[in-house]
């Protein structure tokens, strides 16, 4: 076996290999940028070495800096993990030609698989269902119309050498076509340097179902089943499943079938991914393969027991499988959500900066369920404006798919991340949510049910009754503390507090009676009682315990006279008062939030690259007036309405802070 491998990459999934090679006995090679000098891959590798400056094109990018710090450290092998060079033909290749192993599959199988006109062509051959379409390239629109015409409506359009939903439209008819094969070869050529554009018959309602594969250098490939991928936004995947609630045994034998038959096709020999695109009846239609390690790669190990990494370095070793396709046994359900360093209520704009507070989820045992948490962050660090904004990946394993939902729901509430935004409030939702809950997604799923965006949602029914059941236990917890306090005046009887308290919370008013009994409290809201336990102590970020003997947890942060809180997707500022209290509240004017109509605030931190107007200048609502960039994203942002601007207050080159004032309007 390898003495030493290198990885690659940075962050979670740097992380994670480096755990596989740790228990198989592997000493570990990190890289890094100048941005990633006190990540924490670095910390956990036995080694690391300096390979550039900050951007990705400077550093992990670089293969010949990452064949000198295999030299320089002696790695035998290489980890890619995915992204950055993972799927380059040409890295496996300068490997290879260095004598270095690396841990993925063959340069051939990736060439074959990399590009995806060639890729349908070779599914085509083995035998694999495939999408009608026309693999040729296309010349000019005039064509492009006629192919359409062909096939049928709708089609989509879509970049041969593309990825992440850039080169990509949906046309509905032959105009549409025109227009969108303009814009996809446009933005083809610019995101890939490969304008090539093929056309298929684009399904309705379609799921996003993949199967993973694992093949070695001596001819055997098996499947390890299948990830359920539909809940998407921009194509960008967010919640992943195993396995699917689509499919019965006789489906995902087949979909198995044909991507090891089309593994086997182009000599595939390491873990792989064979997307397919499925309609609702069932029916599947080759979509791509990915030549390495998935995201998501973590629902498969949890429902099958397999641990992927060590598979991919075993196999690289020279090693046979150790597994026959009988041996796979799919065991329970899996949900992964991906906790993102973005604001989804402005519309997923990214944030940058330091986690102030992260505490996540103990890893491990949760009733019936298992807690997993893959990441490469911690409380303190930073989240830089360099790369992809993932802050960790969550997976919750249980014996059903309901439990798997529930225990999900139940981490997100124990998941406490302060000093950035991040996108835990939009996956709890997404838990709560009825369509999710009964299994009927399809890839359009966030844009059907947020059409307007999304809200942080208001507590209502039995959550807001169980948010002001934890307010109150806040409240009651603090006043014990209070009862401590040392000093207090002798002869004077000891401070006691009133059983009643008043909750407002999203709107609604609760009256709660308190009784205390031995280590729990009993909390009373007229005729509906509830038992509630915990060790919560001031300060800490999640509430944990249980009410009526379920457990359940919620986000805590103090204000005053309350606590604010979120919980099942809900959240909401809860004001605790005892009566007198409450009536003197109510008699308090409400504070009205600044008019900021007249001012353009920066969405995000970041960077401004251009200011588009100037003072005085008169503008009609959708034009641009600057843009901001952050993670590399850049984000136009343009006026909602006709306006006059007034002052400009910030110019290129300026970094700002999230709500920072960029101009100033008449």
């Amino acid at each position: 076996m390898f003495t030493k491998i290198l990885i690659a990459n940075r962050g979670e999934i740097a992380c994670r290999v480096i755990k596989t090679a740790r228990r198989m006995g592997i000493k570990t090679v990190a890289v890094y940028s100048d941005a990633d000098r006190d990540a924490l891959h670095v910390e956990m590798a036995d080694e690391a070495v300096h390979v550039g400056a900050a951007p990705a094109a400077e550093s992990y990018l670089l293969i010949d800096r990452i064949i000198a710090a295999c030299k320089a450290t002696g790695a035998e092998a290489v980890h890619p993990g995915y992204g950055f060079l993972s799927e380059r033909e040409a890295f496996a290749q300068a490997l290879k030609d260095a004598g270095i192993v690396f841990i993925g599959p063959n340069p051939g199988a990736i060439a074959a698989m990399g590009d995806k006109i060639e890729s349908k062509k070779a599914a085509a051959a083995a035998k694999v269902s495939t999408v009608p379409g026309h693999l040729g390239v296309i010349e000019d629109p005039t064509e492009a119309v006629k192919i359409a015409d062909e096939i049928g409506y709708p089609v989509m359009i879509k970049a041969s050498a593309g990825g992440g939903g850039k080169g990509m439209r949906i046309a509905h008819s032959a105009g549409e076509v025109a227009e969108g094969f303009a814009r996809a070869k446009s933005e083809a050529a610019s995101s890939f340097g490969d304008d090539r554009v093929f056309i298929e018959k684009f399904i309705v309602d379609p799921r996003h179902i993949e199967i993973q594969v694992l093949g070695d250098k001596h001819g055997n490939v098996i499947y390890l089943g299948e990830r359920e991928c539909s809940i998407q936004r921009r194509n960008q995947k967010v919640v992943e499943e195993a396995p699917s609630p689509l499919l019965d045994e006789a489906t995902r034998r087949k979909m198995g079938e044909q991507a090891v038959a089309l593994a086997k096709a182009v000599n595939y020999d390491s873990a792989g991914t064979v997307e397919f695109v499925a309609g609702q009846d069932r029916s599947f239609f080759f979509l791509e393969m990915n030549t390495r390690l998935q995201v998501e790669h973590p629902v498969t190990e949890m429902i099958t027991g397999i641990d992927l990494v060590e598979e991919m370095i075993r196999v690289a070793y020279g090693e046979r499988l150790r597994l026959t396709q009988a041996d796979v046994k799919l065991n329970g359900w899996a949900v992964e959500s991906r906790v993102y360093a973005e604001d989804p209520t402005r519309n997923f704009l990214p944030s940058t900066g330091r986690l102030v507070t992260y505490r996540p989820p103990a890893e491990g045992p949760d009733g019936e369920a298992t807690v997993r948490n893959d990441t490469g962050v911690f409380e303190g660090g930073e989240i830089s404006i360099y790369y992809d904004p993932m802050i960790a990946k969550l997976v919750t394993h249980a014996p059903t798919r309901e439990a798997a939902i529930k225990a999900q729901a139940r981490a997100l509430d124990g998941f406490a991340i302060e000093g950035i935004r991040h996108n835990i409030p939009f996956v709890s939702a997404l838990m709560q949510h009825p369509r999710w809950i009964a299994g009927q997604l399809s890839t359009g799923f966030i844009a059907e049910e947020f059409p307007e965006g999304f809200s942080l949602p208001q507590p209502k029914g039995e959550i807001a009754l169980r948010m002001a059941a934890i307010a109150i236990a806040c409240d009651h917890r603090l006043n014990q503390r209070k009862r401590h306090v040392s000093a207090q005046m002798e002869g004077w009887r000891k401070v006691e507090f009133e059983r009643t308290r008043i909750v407002t919370l999203g709107g609604e008013r609760f009256e709660g009676v308190v009784v205390e009994q031995g280590e729990t409290i009993l909390v009373s809201f007229g005729e509906r009682s509830l038992a509630i336990a915990s060790d919560w102590r001031p300060g800490e970020p999640v509430w944990r315990g249980t009410l009526d003997g379920v457990s359940i947890a919620a986000q805590v942060r103090a204000i005053l006279n309350g606590v604010s809180l979120g919980h099942a997707g809900a959240y909401a500022s809860a004001h605790v008062y005892t009566a007198r209290e409450a009536e003197l509240a109510a008699l308090m004017p409400e504070k009205v939030a600044a008019d900021t109509g007249k001012f353009l605030l920066c969405p995000m931190p970041g960077l401004v690259k251009a200011v588009s107007v100037k003072v005085g200048q008169e503008v009609k609502a959708g034009e641009a007036l600057c843009m901001v960039e952050a993670m590399k994203m850049e984000n136009v942002l343009r006026a909602e309405k006709d306006v006059t601007i007034a002052k400009i207050l910030a110019k290129e080159g300026d970094s700002l802070a999230v709500d920072a004032v960029i101009m100033e309007f008449a």
